[in-house]
């Protein structure tokens, strides 16, 4: 026991030095000297709350009077000490400064904070840090990681709702279905954190944890008010949205009333240790079951509704270039079927209707019918030889019909070229 003391007197011991020494280092090095002091003032390693002096010296830095290059220093400052440190005593007091400031300072701070987050890693990020200088600093650790998550969440709480739910009044009642699915889920996220800071172990008889804790139990009464206003508004909205949305709302609805029975167990936890002295805490209502049961009935009939209305879209789209393609295919039949009426126009544009009119008068009809008759003979004859030829190959060569045969071959050609003749004879005179 003597030897753990020992040790613990030496920790405290170095942290006292290792404070002296940044404030003396401060006094001649640094050009904003008077808040550098403050700043590790109110973060020290002793292991009690900071003084509320220290605290206002940060806070006047960091007011909307003050230049911008003031507050991004002071925020630098504050992310160089948390980043720097192993000690949970300081992480745990220079969140708590952080966290006070995002509170009572202008809003103009929460942006500035984001902003340095936004250019560098986030100052907030405690994921990796321990102090494993004892048993109880482990429990400590843990703690404040929890602690850094939820200012952290914050911070983006703020970032989506547009305005602190600390300081602001809360907006989710008249909000529409787009912002409540947007704003709630958000909420609920911050009240998740909130939730995880509920001390374990060494860290519930802590005294400088349970300032910070009541600083958070103090913000989740207003977190969870939002949150159910904003839920009813969403149940009044909730039979007329779409399969999709309600699905959402659903799952918010269903997450409000988890959320519900863990705060009531975390608000007990607070009383147990008298954080918030005496603040009497909301009383958390269970929603309905018979309510949720309505709503998942609606959910499982919603998509009937709204899946049909999406697959009506999708088969118009799938339908659009089936309907094309008919189109389509019907041109090709129809460009087909009025090929027919085509021909139509042009028999009448024919040269021989309008030629033989004009020969009536000169009395020159008769050429024209001999030679189409000729023609036809022609195309008889043409006809029969290809048939009978593979027979009468042989026969050709002894028999003297062949000769005949082609004779009635050659003679249409030559009636032809009578024909063409007289054609050309008797035009020329239409002409002269």
């Amino acid at each position: 026991m003597s030897g753990g003391g020992t040790q613990k007197s030496f920790r405290k011991a170095l942290g006292a030095l290792k404070d002296t020494t940044t404030v003396s280092l401060a006094k001649v090095n640094s050009d904003y000297k008077e808040l550098d002091i403050a700043i590790v003032k109110a973060t020290n390693h002793v292991e009690r709350p900071a003084k509320e002096k220290h605290i206002r010296a940060v806070f006047a830095s960091i007011s909307a009077t003050r230049p911008r290059a003031d507050v991004a220093y002071c925020i630098h400052a504050l992310a160089k000490r948390l980043s720097k440190t192993h000690n949970w005593a300081v992480a745990l007091k220079t969140l708590i400064v952080i966290h006070r400031a995002l509170r009572e300072v202008d809003p103009t701070f929460h942006e500035e904070v984001i902003n340095y987050g936004r250019s560098r890693s986030h100052m907030l990020n405690m994921a990796h840090f321990k102090d494993d200088s004892s048993p109880n600093a482990w429990d400590y650790s843990a703690w404040v990681r929890s602690y850094a998550l939820f200012l952290e969440e914050r911070l983006e709480c703020f970032r989506v709702l547009k305005y602190d739910i600390e300081t602001d009044r809360p907006r989710t009642k008249d909000l529409d279905t787009a912002e409540l699915l947007e704003h709630l889920p958000a909420l609920q996220l911050l009240l998740f954190r909130v939730l995880g800071c509920q001390p374990q172990g060494a860290a519930v008889h802590n005294f400088v944890i349970q300032l910070a804790l009541s600083l958070v139990a103090s913000e989740s009464t207003k977190i969870y008010q939002a949150i159910s206003d904003g839920t009813v508004n969403l149940v009044d909205k909730f039979f007329e949205m779409q399969r999709h949305d309600a699905l959402k709302a659903l799952d918010i609805y269903r997450r409000a009333g988890q959320q519900a029975e863990r705060l009531s167990e975390f608000y007990e936890v607070c009383k147990s240790l008298d954080i918030g002295r005496g603040e009497r805490f909301i009383k958390i209502e269970q929603p309905p079951a018979s309510f949720l049961q309505a709503m998942e009935e609606y959910v499982k009939e919603a998509p009937r509704g709204s899946t049909f209305r999406k697959d009506q879209t999708v088969d118009n789209k799938v339908d659009a270039p089936k309907e094309m393609m008919a189109i389509e295919y019907k041109k090709t039949p129809e460009v087909e079927e009025a090929k027919p009426p085509s021909p139509p126009p042009p028999e009448p544009v024919k040269v021989e209707a309008p030629v033989v009119e004009p020969p009536d008068l000169l009395g020159l009809d008769d050429p024209l019918p001999v030679a189409s008759e000729l023609d036809e003979k022609n195309a008889l004859a043409l006809a029969i030889v290809p048939v009978e030829q593979p027979t009468s190959v042989a026969p050709t060569q002894g028999n003297g019909t062949a000769g005949w045969e082609l004779a009635l071959v050659t003679a249409p050609s030559s009636n032809e070229n009578a024909t063409a003749a007289s054609k050309l004879v008797l035009i020329f005179p239409r002409y002269s």
